[in-house]
């Protein structure tokens, strides 16, 4: 095994999940991420909390949506499960990233709805989502295996520490400001309200309110978003490939949308609920040791040099307490990449132009 699988599951179970004795953790596991499976669950026994695995396969996903007729119902015995974990920690790295590009939109919103409850429950625990670096993803990301390997780990294995200090500045940044607006080129001129809204300073760990590692980025959940914004970073919506995406906002929802591919992927995202139609998250990246776009929206939206807007539901960590955010069954990340004829300001002022932050060298105001 190669050492630095059992740093990635060190990193994830002290760093990220703050597993402590006697916490009921569920593992699931995509068909790919044996290896990393194994040396994670070798650091939750050395930590004494009690493991339930659980097995992630988009293959099996398929199978069973394409087959399944009538109604779809929320599974008691699996909101049971997260219910009662104290944490759950997602391994990802299935064997083919477009494994249900065929499963119509209609089934899969469906099914999203059914399972929002769940989903809800999942949301309440200490979850961590990663990946194990599968020859899938590195084809994904048009690289050698070994070549992505080296990504990961650069992205993963970091000082989270360093890193957070840096991150704060943003973090405090949006959470004095009021309105944020975005442009880049002829096609982005988006503004939104941030006020009463708290950033999470992401830094791969529940203890900063992060669920993602690698992570790197400070995101909230604006509201009021009028204006329009072009996304010029690839993503792939439930198995479909979808390219340079325009969304225009008008009184807070997205008014119309176009795709130059993947445009009925997108629609089947927009269509899912009322709240699909609303943004949930901004997102700014801030992770320097992701250093290309890989397909990977785990990666692609940490990236230096970006900025992520997600249609759908809201994060409660960027809410004020007892303030219900967007609610829908769906949160979908778009990414912008924002290192050429762009700037992000916040109450007017320019807080990033061209990937540059007015506290790094290089950065004209």
């Amino acid at each position: 095994m190669d050492p630095r699988v059992r740093d990635h599951a060190e990193v994830l179970v002290d760093w990220s999940a703050r597993v402590e004795a006697g916490d009921d953790v569920v593992v699931s596991v995509a068909e790919g991420a044996h290896e990393l499976a194994v040396a994670v669950a070798e650091r939750l026994g050395e930590r004494g909390a009690n493991v339930v695995t659980t097995y992630a396969s988009d293959e099996v996903a398929r199978a069973y949506l394409l087959a399944h007729e009538g109604a779809f119902e929320t599974g008691a015995h699996e909101l049971a499960l997260y219910e009662n974990a104290d944490s759950v920690l997602f391994l990802g790295g299935g064997r083919n990233t477009f494994a249900t590009a065929d499963v119509p939109g209609e089934t899969r919103q469906a099914s999203a709805r059914a399972s929002q409850p769940v989903r809800e429950a999942r949301m309440d625990t200490d979850w961590v989502s990663t990946v194990h670096p599968t020859r899938s993803l590195a084809q994904q990301a048009g690289m050698a295996h070994e070549e992505y390997r080296e990504f990961v780990y650069d992205a993963v294995l970091r000082d989270w520490e360093a890193l957070a200090d840096e991150m704060a500045n943003m973090k405090e940044i949006l959470d004095e400001g009021s309105e944020v607006r975005l442009v880049k080129g002829d096609a982005t001129d988006l503004t939104m309200s941030v006020e009463g809204r708290t950033a999470v300073n992401s830094a791969a760990s529940v203890a900063y309110d992060s669920h993602n590692l690698p992570s790197g980025e400070v995101f909230t959940a604006p509201y009021d978003p009028e204006g329009e914004v072009f996304f010029d970073v690839p993503m792939t919506i439930s198995g479909t490939r979808v390219r340079n995406v325009h969304l225009t906002f008008a009184d807070g929802d997205v008014a119309s949308f176009s795709a130059e591919s993947g445009e009925d992927a997108l629609a089947d995202v927009l269509d899912t609920d009322e709240g699909a139609r609303r943004l949930g998250e901004l997102g700014i990246g801030m992770n320097r040791g992701i250093d290309r776009f890989t397909d990977n929206i785990l990666f692609d939206e940490k990236m230096g040099d970006t900025v992520h807007l997600a249609v759908g539901r809201a994060y409660d960590a960027c809410l004020p307490e007892g303030e219900a955010g967007n609610d829908s069954a769906v949160h979908v990340d778009m990414i912008t990449d924002v290192s050429e004829d762009s700037r992000l300001e916040v109450d007017g002022d320019v807080v990033q132009r061209n990937g540059v932050f007015r506290w790094e060298d290089g950065f004209e105001g």
